[in-house]
């Protein structure tokens, strides 16, 4: 005779099928919380020196030494010095920051347009050595920058550009790591129908270029002129080597000067953070600004068929 209820030999193996869905629900939670755990350390070890300096620059010239680094002390001095920076060596932080954003912005956008020429050539022409110039350029991007500074000076004072805005300029107008993303960024979203279809309907090369690669490759040239203008923007050992005049000092170097001077004026300690603290606006705001274009460009990418 047959009967409905499951015997406990029948309820055996589905509670055993059971357990292991459970331990492999656990699994996918401890992983997460790992990640999530190494991902928090990361942020705060990027985010707490940000934060230090935010708050020293709020703090009077005692304060920053008598009270704890991430807590705001009794008087908030932030405005005073702000003032304090752009009034001091009769405003020169002013001419500091005009020249980072000339050396910085500038270079950054011809680097990123070379880039991307030299890029979309390697990509979509055919040509004796091409391999071998793509071989240099992926060396160029082992090779670090501190090594040719030294060189770059000496070339540099025998065709009469040091101590020039040049100096800082020219070197700048080079990124190997730039070209190589451009060279397969190039590879990848340029079709060569679409160049085949616009030689057909009789457009030059350089049309080609500026209308339609250009275009195809944008998410690409916003990552190598973000890449390229911090790049510029934190430059120090170059300036350093190649300029004389404070007038032509970026940030970066400006701001190691006035440290230099604390142990004759320990108010210019203040200055310091508080300068600190205002080289990071810019780059912030280039950051949120491009970030749109940067995602806009993705999405129209992907969708296209």
């Amino acid at each position: 005779m047959s009967t409905t209820g499951n015997t406990p030999a029948q309820d055996a193996p589905a509670t055993a099928r059971r357990a292991p869905a459970g331990t492999a629900t656990g699994a996918p939670l401890r992983s997460k919380i790992l990640v999530t755990g190494i991902l928090a350390l990361f942020t705060a070890y990027f985010a707490v020196p940000v934060l230090w300096v935010f708050v020293a620059s709020t703090k009077t010239a005692s304060d920053l030494f008598d009270s704890f680094g991430l807590a705001f002390a009794g008087e908030f001095a932030l405005f005073g010095n702000i003032a304090g920076v752009f009034g001091a060596n009769d405003g020169i932080f002013w001419r500091w920051t005009l020249n980072s954003l000339l050396y910085s912005v500038f270079g950054a956008l011809l680097a990123t347009v070379l880039a991307a020429a030299a890029g979309y050539a390697l990509a979509k022409y055919r040509f004796r050595g091409r391999e071998l110039v793509f071989g240099l350029v992926l060396g160029g991007v082992l090779v670090p920058a501190a090594a040719t500074a030294l060189p770059l000076y000496l070339l540099f004072s025998q065709i009469g550009l040091a101590n020039t805005y040049w100096a800082v300029l020219l070197p700048g107008l080079i990124s190997p790591f730039g070209l190589y993303l451009c060279r397969i960024y190039a590879d990848a979203s340029v079709p060569d129908a679409v160049i085949e279809s616009a030689r057909l309907e009789g457009a030059g090369e350089g049309r080609i270029f500026f209308t339609l690669g250009l275009r195809m490759m944008a998410p690409a040239l916003v990552t190598v002129f973000l890449f390229q203008m911090v790049g510029i923007w934190n430059n120090y050992f170059l300036p350093l080597v190649m300029l004389a005049d404070e007038e032509l000092y970026p940030i970066t170097l400006g701001l190691v000067t006035w440290q230099t001077y604390q142990s004759r004026d320990v108010g210019m300690y203040t200055n310091v953070v508080t300068g600190s603290m205002l080289s990071v606006i810019p780059l912030v705001i280039a950051i949120v600004v491009l970030q749109r274009f940067w995602r806009g460009g993705l999405t129209a990418g992907a969708v296209k068929g």
